[in-house]
């Protein structure tokens, strides 16, 4: 599987888990290796659980800086990209932030409007330029 497959496979994922709150990430992880409807890729798997238990910080930050924006306004496409970008740009310092903005553009292109994907690459770059600033 590709890193382009595998984040697709993780926005899938926490996608999924938006409908099921009362579900734990690796539940929903393994109900859709045991029904084959994804692969057990460990790149992709972990981007998800990386994504859900940070979640809090996620959301703090696409709050902070979705301005005019409240989380709940947000289509669930959007947020589950969102999401998986912002993670990998807290979490995996292997990855340039640009390549995690374009990958989720790439999914909001495949997954939803072309607002949308304007507004998700709005945010994460003001996500990325304020991430690196603080590391500096």
């Amino acid at each position: 599987m590709t890193r382009r497959e595998a984040r697709e496979q993780a926005f899938a994922l926490l996608f999924e888990k938006s409908f099921h709150a009362d579900n734990s990430m690796k539940e929903i992880i393994d109900m859709n290796i045991e029904f084959g409807t994804i692969e057990d890729d460990e790149f992709a798997n972990s981007l998800a659980i990386q994504a859900w238990d940070k979640l809090e910080e996620i959301d703090a930050l696409i709050e902070k800086y979705a301005i005019g924006w409240r989380k709940n306004r947000i289509s669930r496409v959007s947020l589950a990209v969102l999401r998986l970008a912002i993670c990998e740009m807290l979490c995996r310092e292997d990855i340039p932030a640009s390549v995690s903005i374009n990958e989720a553009v790439e999914l909001c292109r495949k997954y939803a409007s072309e607002e949308e994907y304007s507004f998700v690459n709005g945010i994460l770059g003001t996500v990325a330029r304020n991430i690196e600033s603080a590391v500096e």
